[in-house]
């Protein structure tokens, strides 16, 4: 990806005075319009969108931030780093209300490391917030059991989820292994009150 300072041509400490006159210089010189040629005029037109968006990223403080501190973070390279990557954005993005855009990195840690519970978990507690995308939301949490079958909290979330969508049989056996593996935790004595099961 080419990096925006460059493409304007200023530098990292410029203001948004200098990319503004940066862009419109740039924005006349590589107009697509200056083109007869219909290469040379498609061509600019993809540069001219670039271009655009740099300025856009720029020129605005909030996206320059955000911008800045994605060009300070180390490229990830492997699979695992970039599931790691993936789910670190995503958890910023779910703590920000962006449930959209927090499942779509979730479904990229998931599909680079399959074999990590904890990203399949994840995923499924963004999609049981919305009942279109509550039987994904299963589905992960299940693949997420399957992996770590000793985490009680993977099953305390499943449960709830099963309970919400009216399936009380599932939730009951859910929440009965959550209380075998951790019959303390308040957590699962909750789930298990809640499908009706009680102590002995």
């Amino acid at each position: 990806m080419t990096d925006y300072y460059d493409m304007l041509g200023v530098s990292k400490s410029a203001s948004a005075n200098e990319i503004r006159q940066a862009y419109a210089r740039l924005a006349k010189e590589k107009h697509p319009d200056r083109y007869l040629d219909p290469t040379e005029k498609q061509r600019a037109h993809s540069y001219f969108q670039d271009l655009t968006s740099a300025f856009n990223t720029l020129y605005n403080p909030n996206s320059r931030r955000e911008y800045d501190a994605s060009r300070e973070r180390p490229t990830p390279r492997t699979p695992e780093e970039i599931a790691r990557d993936a789910y670190e954005r995503a958890n910023e993005m779910r703590d920000a209300g962006n449930t959209e855009e927090a499942s779509t990195l979730l479904r990229s840690a998931v599909h680079h490391a399959p074999n990590e519970a904890i990203y399949h978990h994840a995923l499924g507690r963004v999609l049981a917030r919305n009942r279109a995308t509550a039987r994904d939301a299963i589905q992960a949490f299940e693949k997420a059991i399957q992996l770590s079958p000793r985490e009680a909290a993977y099953r305390v979330d499943l449960a709830a989820l099963l309970l919400s969508q009216g399936l009380t049989l599932r939730a009951q056996k859910a929440a009965e292994e959550a209380l075998r593996i951790a019959p303390r935790d308040p957590r699962v004595q909750k789930i298990a009150a809640a499908v009706g099961l009680s102590r002995s």
